[in-house]
């Protein structure tokens, strides 16, 4: 069934509300979640609708948060601080972080927040595009539950722990960055799975530690770092965002967390942290914007280069005009919520 971005997001937030969320809650998470999937990311997407009601239903999530700032000693002085999402659903506190790091970027050249007790963040370049929009260069970063072994590992620590960055341009759009440092972002394995689809050989482990075809093994195993077949740098990335966001902020570790793919469990409690920077204080505006254009002119001089982002955005603007389809059941109970 097609629908529209709009109609979408108002049945999204119906049953989120349904489920225990506030009003500010189900519309802020209603919004990424269609945005996600109007960008082609379904795994980030509304197929996430059931997962975050069921969390709610089962205080899993705090319905009622209300995240805010601690402020520090020297308050809004400080070019650093940290938000509490008070163990809701993450888009309420992300916001609200990017919004803190903007303001403080202003002032200092470099701000950075970290959001704790916090829950799944979604497509973490997303939560970034309102820094673009106001001309700084953002980068973000999240932990995630226990997903990925250590360098040399079999069992589960490290969160897929997905990194972002955004570089605004001179009238054109936005460089949009996202990875996930697993060989692909665990909500792939979970679409499979739900589909009854195998996977590709290099993408999980299963429980036993051996590699696996199996999405549903591979949920109860650990998926692999990128490069793992062949280096442990992506192992050792993972480590690097694991600390930025708990040892630094103040998050769980991912292992301390119980995964989002369980109906049961405590609150993740997990991180994302922000870093913002205003070219201003550097090379200035406009010798950052030259800069930037010169290198997008030399990657296009090749006809394979799509700059990141780009087919995000393309999707999107169509779904905007076209509409999005859903699954016909999905709309349905939408509907009765």
């Amino acid at each position: 069934m097609k629908i529209s971005v709009q109609e979408a997001e108002s049945l999204v937030m119906r049953a989120l509300a349904a489920a225990g969320a506030s009003d500010a809650m189900a519309a802020a998470t209603a919004r990424a979640l269609v945005l996600a999937e109007s960008q082609g990311i379904g795994s980030h997407g509304l197929s996430r609708v059931a997962q975050y009601a069921t969390h709610l239903r089962n205080g899993r999530v705090n319905g009622q948060a209300r995240p805010q700032v601690r402020t520090p000693a020297a308050g809004g002085r400080n070019a650093a601080c940290v938000v509490d999402a008070d163990e809701g659903l993450a888009f309420e506190a992300c916001a609200l972080a990017v919004q803190e790091a903007i303001a403080r970027a202003r002032r200092h050249g470099v701000a950075v927040v970290g959001v704790v007790r916090s829950h799944h963040a979604g497509v973490l370049v997303d939560h970034l595009r309102p820094v673009a929009e106001a001309g700084l260069v953002g980068l973000g970063f999240a932990n995630s539950p226990a997903a990925m072994p250590a360098a040399g590992g079999r069992h589960a620590i490290f969160g897929t722990n997905p990194v972002a960055a955004v570089f605004p341009r001179r009238a054109a759009e936005a460089l949009l960055v996202d990875l996930s440092l697993s060989e692909v972002a665990r909500g792939k394995v979970m679409v499979a799975a739900r589909d009854g689809k195998p996977i590709p050989l290099g993408w999980a482990l299963d429980a036993a530690g051996n590699p696996t075809t199996d999405a549903r093994a591979a949920l109860d195993g650990s998926m692999l770092p990128v490069g793992a077949a062949t280096s442990p740098k992506g192992a050792m990335l993972a480590l690097v965002v694991e600390l930025l966001v708990t040892a630094l902020i103040g998050a769980r570790y991912g292992f301390e967390a119980s995964s989002f793919f369980v109906d049961e469990g405590n609150r993740p409690g997990i991180g994302q942290a922000f870093i913002v920077i205003d070219p201003g204080a550097l090379a200035g505006n406009d010798a950052y914007l030259d800069r930037l254009e010169v290198l997008v002119a030399e990657m296009l001089k090749d006809d394979g280069v799509r700059l990141p982002g780009a087919r995000r955005e393309s999707l999107r603007r169509r779904a905007l005009a076209d509409g999005l389809e859903v699954a016909d059941d999905w709309v349905a109970r939408w509907r009765q919520a």
